[in-house]
């Protein structure tokens, strides 16, 4: 399967989102950003995602950036980039 970055990024926040038990507006708490662009992120809706976004999403998991891309989603054999 041939994803994107976006797709990737999309999936990998809802995995963490089920495995963690936690809501998209406890996530953009403790992480920072907005819930509206947690949001479009979760939706696609956003073409180019800001590496600042990805790090601060990752420590509101309790994550480093390294871990939370730690994932087959980042796969550079599935990533359409």
């Amino acid at each position: 399967m041939i994803t994107d970055v976006n797709h990737a990024l999309s999936m990998r926040i809802q995995e963490l989102l089920s495995q963690k038990n936690m809501t998209r507006y406890r996530l953009a708490m403790k992480s920072g950003v907005n819930h509206s662009t947690l949001k479009n992120i979760i939706h696609e809706t956003v073409k180019d995602n800001l590496l600042s976004t990805t790090i601060l999403i990752a420590r509101g998991f309790d994550m480093t950036v390294s871990e939370f891309l730690d994932s087959p989603l980042f796969s550079e054999e599935i990533l359409n980039i």
